[in-house]
């Protein structure tokens, strides 16, 4: 977590530089708040995101009371070094009314595919030790990998059979299956799409570089 503080233009903000705390993971927007120093201080040395308060004059930490911090992962200023962009792993609900952000009062439920997809692969890895009798994810991980491996290795051959066949709507429906059933094994091996995607980065190091690790 390295941050050069030095660049800060703390006169322009007034002494109070506003912060955005982003989910690490799912990239939802949690919440706005502001640093003085001493609070951005705290908050690099702890590992915590730590305000200040401008209606009680003083710092706090989120969580300090609920016991629901915002640990960070990374944090970066933007081109004008006056605003703080904060990557972070929520514990628990962010905003104090119970709800996960601070922004939830949308009409509509605005969301991109990416987020709602680490949301929800977040919600099967909390099935994982779920009561079997309550979840199906629940009960796959009770049956462990094998008969994971095996739902997995049938929804591959039903999708490659839906794609040969140019069956577009049911090629959609294996596709999910797959992707599901592909969500709960990584998860059984104490993995996340998180890892996948690194193992992508490390071997897209090159331009054109194979799946497989070989530029070809």
């Amino acid at each position: 977590m390295m941050l050069n503080t030095s660049l800060i233009n703390w006169q322009k903000v007034d002494g109070l530089l506003p912060v955005i705390v982003q989910h690490a993971q799912t990239g939802q927007v949690l919440m706005l708040g502001y640093m003085n120093s001493e609070a951005l201080a705290k908050t690099i040395n702890e590992g915590k995101v730590t305000f200040y308060s401008r209606t009680k004059q003083r710092l706090w930490t989120k969580g300090e009371t609920s016991g629901n911090f915002l640990n960070i992962v990374d944090m970066s200023l933007d081109c004008d070094n006056d605003t703080l962009l904060i990557l972070a792993n929520p514990i628990g609900a962010t905003c104090h009314t119970g709800e996960d952000s601070c922004f939830h009062r949308f009409t509509q439920q605005v969301t991109s595919h990416w987020t709602w997809f680490a949301q929800l692969e977040q919600h099967l890895a909390e099935k994982k030790n779920a009561d079997p009798a309550s979840s199906y994810t629940a009960t796959l991980h009770s049956k462990g990998i094998k008969k994971i491996a095996q739902k997995l290795g049938e929804e591959a051959v039903e999708t490659a059979l839906a794609a040969v066949s140019q069956d577009k709507p049911e090629t959609l429906s294996e596709a999910a299956d797959l992707v599901y059933h592909l969500t709960v094994l990584l998860h059984h091996q104490g993995l996340i799409w998180a890892d996948v995607i690194a193992k992508l980065q490390e071997r897209h190091q090159g331009i054109g570089l194979h799946p497989e690790g070989s530029n070809k």
